[in-house]
C-alpha cells in the first residue's frame, strides 16, 4: 500500500452508495470486514487503518490501542453506546455519527407503533384470522387525536416524532433538560422540567434519548407506577433505558396498556423473553432506523464523515466529542 493512501475499514453491510463514495477516491483503500467479526480478527485490521466505519461492532480502549494510525471512527447510525468515547478523545480521534440520515425512519417507526397500539392492530388482526368476528368489540381501539404524548428526548428524532403527533392533533409534552424551552415552544410543544410530575398526564410515552449513565434504567418500577393507568410506552432508542422486568410487571398488572419495543436489554433478545409472550407487546428487531432510504443515506453520510476528517475539514455538526477539534 502506497504511503500516500489511507486504509478505511467498512462493514460488509454498509450501503453500497457509501462504499461507492469511498471507492471513487484514488487515495483511499477500502477494506471490507464482516459485521460479525470477532475482536481477535478485527484488531490486526486496525493496525494501519486511518478510518473505520462501525455498524454494531464495539470499539473500546482495546481497539483504540490497536489503532496507532486511526484518525476517525464513524458510526453508521446515531447511537454510540458501544464506543468508548473517552478512549477516542484521549487520542484526539473524532467520533462521527450519521446525523439525521435515519431520523425520519425512526420517527415513522415510533409513530407506527403508537398507532398499532392505539388501534389494537394485533388483537383485531387475530380476530379476523381466527374467525372470531363476534369478539371484535371486546377490545376497542382508541383515537390518538386529543391525547397527550410525552416525548423523552427532543433531538433529530424526537423533533420529527413531535411533528407527526401534532399532525394528529395530539398534545405534545417534551422532557429534555438539554433543550431550551423556547425551541420547544416554537415547535408547538410544551416543555416539562420534571419527568416524574409529567408522567401521570401522558397517554403515550415515547423514548428518543441516548443511552447514557443518566438514562440507563430511566423507566423502572417507580416510573411505571407514576404513569397514567392505561398508557402506552414506545422505545425505539436503546435497550436498557427501560427495565424489562419492571415493564413486564406493569403490563401484566394492566397498569400499562401496551408497549412497542424496537430495542431490548440484550440483542438479539432471547426467544423466551417474557415480554414476547404478552399480547399487548409489539416488537421489531432494532430495525427502526433501517429502511431502504435510511441505509443509503447513512452509508453516504458515514463515508462523507470519514473523508471530511481525512481531508482536514471535519463535519463538526456530526462529531460527538467536539473537544478534539479545538
Amino acid at each position: 500500500m502506497a504511503t500516500n493512501r489511507k486504509k478505511v475499514l467498512v462493514p460488509h453491510i454498509m450501503g453500497q452508495l457509501g462504499k461507492d463514495v469511498l471507492a471513487s477516491r484514488d487515495d483511499i483503500d477500502m477494506v471490507t470486514y464482516s459485521a460479525t467479526i470477532t475482536q481477535a480478527d478485527l484488531l490486526p485490521l486496525l493496525a494501519d487503518a486511518a478510518g473505520v466505519a462501525l455498524s454494531g461492532t464495539p470499539y473500546q480502549r482495546t481497539e483504540m490501542d490497536a489503532s496507532p494510525a486511526m484518525q476517525v471512527v464513524a458510526r453508521i447510525g446515531v447511537g454510540y453506546d458501544a464506543v468508548e468515547v473517552p478512549a477516542l478523545t484521549a487520542r484526539r480521534v473524532p467520533l462521527m455519527v450519521a446525523g439525521a440520515a435515519n431520523s425520519t425512519s425512526v420517527a415513522e417507526q415510533a409513530f407506527h407503533m403508537m398507532i398499532a397500539l392505539a388501534k389494537q392492530n394485533r388483537a383485531l388482526d387475530g380476530v379476523v384470522r381466527d374467525g372470531r368476528w363476534g369478539d371484535r368489540r371486546d377490545v376497542l381501539p382508541m383515537e390518538l387525536s386529543g391525547k397527550t404524548i410525552l416525548i423523552v428526548g427532543f433531538g433529530r428524532i424526537g423533533t420529527r416524532t413531535a411533528r407527526r403527533c401534532l399532525g394528529f392533533d395530539m398534545q405534545v409534552l417534551i422532557y429534555d433538560p438539554y433543550v431550551d424551552a423556547a425551541l420547544i415552544t416554537a415547535a408547538g410543544c410544551s416543555k416539562v422540567s420534571d419527568l416524574d410530575a409529567a408522567l401521570p398526564a401522558a397517554d403515550v410515552v415515547c423514548i428518543h434519548c441516548p443511552k447514557t449513565q443518566e438514562t440507563v434504567g430511566m423507566f423502572n418500577a417507580a416510573r411505571f407506577a407514576r404513569m397514567k393507568p392505561g398508557a402506552f410506552i414506545v422505545n425505539t432508542a436503546r435497550g436498557g433505558i427501560i427495565e424489562e422486568k419492571a415493564l413486564h410487571a406493569a403490563l401484566t398488572s394492566g397498569h400499562i396498556a401496551g408497549a412497542g419495543l424496537d430495542v431490548f436489554e440484550a440483542e438479539p433478545t432471547p426467544r423466551d423473553n417474557s415480554l414476547l409472550k404478552l399480547p399487548n407487546v409489539i416488537a421489531s428487531p432494532h430495525m427502526a432506523g433501517v429502511t431502504t432510504e435510511a441505509v443509503a443515506a447513512m452509508a453516504v453520510a458515514t463515508a462523507e464523515n470519514i473523508l471530511s476528517v481525512l481531508d482536514g475539514a471535519p463535519r463538526r455538526e456530526n462529531v460527538i466529542n467536539k473537544e478534539v477539534l479545538d
